[in-house]
C-alpha cells in the first residue's frame, strides 16, 4: 500500500497532479483542497495517499492532511459513494465543515454539493454519524494562504478554460461550470483560486 509520496510536482491539472519520485511518475487524483496548498511546478511537494484498487485499474488519491483522508477513506465505505464523489465532497467542503454538517443532521447543507441528491445526504448523515462522533479537528489556518503566483505562460482565457474543465471534472455540468466562472471576478487569479472561489459561492447560495 502506497501511504504517502515525496518528490517533485511536475504536473497539476485539477483533479490530476504527477509527482516525480526518482524518476517515477506517479499519477494522483486529488480534491481541490490539496490543490490549494500545492506548490508550483518543479518543486518539493509531500502527499498522504490512498490506492484504491480495482479490476481494470489501480488508482492513487492524494491529500494535503490526514484528516481529509481519513475523512475519504470514510467516505467510500459509504454504500453509494465512490472515489470520485468522495472528491467532489472533499472540494466543495472542508473535513471540519463537513463533520460538523453530520453532527447536525444538515441534509441541505449536503445536497448543495454537485452529485448529492437528498436519499445520499440522508445515507451519508445515516452510516458517518458513529464514525465520526471522535472526530478532533484540525487547526486550518491555511485557508487564505496568499498564493502570489505566477502562472508561466497561461493567459487569462487558458486560466478560465482550465477551472471550467476542473468543475466539470468535480460533477458540474458543462452549462453551469462556463456559468459559475463567468459570474467571477477573473482578473490576475490563478486557477485554483477562480476554482476555489467558484465552488464556495455555490455552498453559500
Amino acid at each position: 500500500m502506497i501511504g504517502r509520496l515525496s518528490g517533485i510536482l511536475i504536473q497539476k491539472q485539477a483533479p490530476q497532479l504527477m509527482i516525480d519520485v526518482h524518476g517515477v511518475g506517479y499519477e494522483v487524483q486529488a480534491p481541490m483542497s490539496t490543490f490549494y496548498q500545492l506548490p508550483e511546478l518543479d518543486s518539493p511537494v509531500v502527499i498522504l495517499t490512498h490506492l484504491v484498487v480495482r479490476e481494470d485499474a489501480q488508482l492513487l488519491y492524494g491529500f494535503h492532511s490526514e484528516s481529509e483522508r481519513l475523512l475519504f477513506k470514510s467516505l467510500i465505505r459509504v454504500n453509494g459513494v465512490g472515489p470520485k464523489l468522495a472528491l467532489t465532497i472533499l472540494s466543495g467542503i472542508s473535513a471540519d465543515e463537513f463533520v460538523q454538517v453530520v453532527k447536525n443532521n444538515d441534509e441541505s447543507g449536503l445536497v448543495r454539493l454537485p452529485g448529492i441528491g437528498k436519499k445520499t445526504a440522508q445515507r451519508l448523515i445515516i452510516e458517518m454519524k458513529d464514525r465520526l462522533s471522535d472526530w478532533q479537528t484540525e487547526e486550518q489556518n491555511l485557508i487564505d494562504k496568499t498564493s502570489t503566483e505566477s502562472d508561466n505562460i497561461s493567459t487569462e482565457q487558458d486560466i478560465i478554460k482550465e477551472a471550467t474543465s476542473a468543475l466539470i471534472a468535480l460533477g458540474y455540468k458543462p452549462v453551469e461550470a462556463s456559468k459559475m466562472v463567468a459570474r467571477l471576478d477573473t482578473l490576475d487569479q490563478s486557477c485554483e483560486m477562480l476554482i476555489k472561489q467558484a465552488l464556495k459561492n455555490t455552498v453559500k447560495n
